[in-house]
């Protein structure tokens, strides 16, 4: 998995917050992913954001579980070894896309093993319309809720995309948009670290 570090840490001993983020998109050009790699460059010290890949999943079907795919095992086990996850969500036909609702079948197989159950998870999206991903948002909290996930509510990512609001060197170009993006970033972290308590 690639990884994205915050601003680097002075000792080794010092915990990490992993959040592992994952691109509704297959597109070799997508905005989502264009956001999240600029969210990771406005990681705080001790967070490090690492991609939890969904492209290499089959698409899923019962008959498969009987020799479940090692791709769609690691893929679990992903979401397990992180502290969080982040959900970047396009938008297809006023729902999430289908690449990104397989991944998240495989998430819930074999049966009783759902990878996300009590997991802190934070949705994002963006598109160039001008009420963004607020209905594939609203699709994908339905499909977390069922999950049993601790899903993010305030602030919400939606974020209208324009030409040259990211950088090719993923640098946030509008001071409120990147102002915004930290403060969801360090909500999240917030969010995992209540978490974190809560179960030590």
């Amino acid at each position: 998995m690639d990884a994205f570090r915050g601003h680097p840490h002075p000792s080794e001993e010092k915990s990490v917050t992993t959040i592992g983020y994952i691109i509704g998109s297959l597109s070799s050009t997508s905005i989502n992913r264009a956001l999240v790699e600029a969210i990771a460059k406005l990681a705080p010290e001790g967070v490090e954001l690492v991609e939890i890949p969904i492209a290499g999943l089959p698409f899923y079907s019962q008959d498969r579980e009987a020799d479940f795919p090692q791709v769609a095992k690691d893929f679990k086990q992903a979401i397990v070894d992180v502290d969080g996850v982040l959900i970047a969500t396009p938008e297809y036909s006023r729902s999430i896309p289908g690449v990104l609702k397989n991944a998240f079948d495989w998430s819930t197989r074999p049966y009783g093993d759902m990878s996300f159950s009590g997991k802190p998870v934070a949705i994002i999206g963006a598109s160039g319309g001008p009420i963004s991903t607020a209905a594939a948002q609203q699709h994908l909290r339905a499909i977390m809720g069922h999950f049993n996930a601790i899903v993010m509510g305030q602030p919400e990512g939606m974020i209208q995309y324009a030409p040259g609001l990211i950088t090719d060197e993923r640098d946030i170009a509008n001071d409120g948009t990147k102002e915004f993006l930290a403060g969801y970033l360090q909500a999240f972290v917030g969010l995992i670290e209540r978490v974190r308590k809560a179960n030590a």
